[in-house]
């Protein structure tokens, strides 16, 4: 490419970038939904991007997973491959998503997609922080969305094919007031081979959001949302399709690099595929739970800015899952550095 390329241009330039995120994750479950499990790791990314006018950009690179005392030196390993889109408010991506967003504080917060815990559980962007597919931004004055679709397995003769795909949306009605609206979809299917059943898992959330910034407390948010979720487990079995609702709200306080929240949250028949368990009508042993599910949490963040380019989020939280109090903690460090070269 060197040889052969041709002079660039004035708004042409080439840039190594490296992103690097350590994960410690512990909680310490014991219940009839979910079990406690550790996870430290991290996960990193070196990429080449070359930036061709204002508005495309190809980016190229490698990523890596490495989980703590795993028996091999890299757990999952996979190329970057980018086309990036920009135009003045909005970004479409064909190819590996980008990282894990800084902007985010709190670990309820956490997940690839910043979805609700019940629709995406947070873990997954330790557990599977590489996704590639489609992906659409857009942020304006009075609304902003993600919308994407990623492939996470092919159709072989082994399984069927696997991929999710959502909405992660809010519109803006007025300085405190915003209308938050999530949807997301978990398809395994396929047409090339008839390996298993194909199934659907799909889930919306739909509320209101008040939101403000005071001298006392600074950033104060409350949320509450209705959701629904449809789950079939195999289309050809019908009678095991099931419906279900439920109740979220969070309400919030941020202020200084720190994050103060709570969650409350009832259910019935609630499932969801890629759902955090502790919100799910379905127990450990496959059982579905038949009444209203009742969770609720309580978390405190301290987010630390080491360096401009390196920020530390340690968190605790108290969970109460039906009858049974427990807690969980965890240590976030994501360090992201540039380098312009030509």
């Amino acid at each position: 490419m060197v040889a052969a390329g041709a002079p660039a241009s004035a708004q042409e330039h080439v840039s190594i970038h490296s992103e690097v995120l350590f994960y410690g994750d512990n909680t310490e479950f014991r219940n009839l939904f979910r079990e406690g499990e550790t996870i430290f790791g991290a996960a990193a990314r070196v990429t080449a991007e070359i930036q061709s006018g204002r508005r495309v950009r190809l980016t190229a690179g490698g990523f890596l997973n490495q989980r703590f005392g795993s028996d091999r030196a890299v757990d999952f390993a996979r190329p970057v491959l980018a086309l990036t889109v920009r135009g003045p408010r909005s970004a479409f991506v064909f190819g590996t998503f980008p990282p894990l967003a800084a902007s985010r504080l709190g670990p309820d917060r956490m997940g690839p997609h910043g979805l609700l815990p019940p629709l995406q559980r947070e873990t997954l962007s330790f557990e599977r922080p590489y996704e590639a597919g489609l992906r659409w931004t857009f942020s304006g004055d009075r609304l902003r969305h993600e919308i994407w679709l990623g492939w996470q397995r092919l159709n072989t003769r082994d399984h069927r094919e696997r991929f999710d795909g959502g909405l992660d949306g809010e519109a803006r009605v007025s300085g405190v007031l915003s209308v938050p609206l999530q949807i997301h979809v978990v398809h395994e299917g396929g047409q090339s081979y008839a390996s298993g059943a194909v199934s659907d898992s799909a889930a919306a959330a739909l509320g209101v959001k008040l939101h403000r910034r005071t001298a006392s407390v600074g950033i104060a948010s409350l949320e509450l949302l209705g959701l629904v979720s449809r789950a079939v487990p195999d289309r050809s079995r019908p009678d095991l399709s099931r419906d279900g609702v439920a109740f979220f709200g969070r309400a919030a306080a941020e202020r200084d690099g720190w994050r103060a929240h709570l969650i409350v949250w009832r259910g019935r028949n609630f499932l969801k595929d890629e759902g955090d368990p502790n919100y799910l009508s379905v127990r450990l042993n496959g059982a579905r739970h038949r009444g209203t599910r009742d969770y609720a949490e309580a978390g405190l963040t301290r987010r630390f800015s080491l360096a401009p380019s390196t920020r530390l989020e340690v968190s605790g939280r108290f969970h109460r899952v039906e009858n049974h109090y427990e807690y969980s903690y965890r240590i976030v460090s994501l360090v992201s550095l540039g380098w312009r070269v030509h």
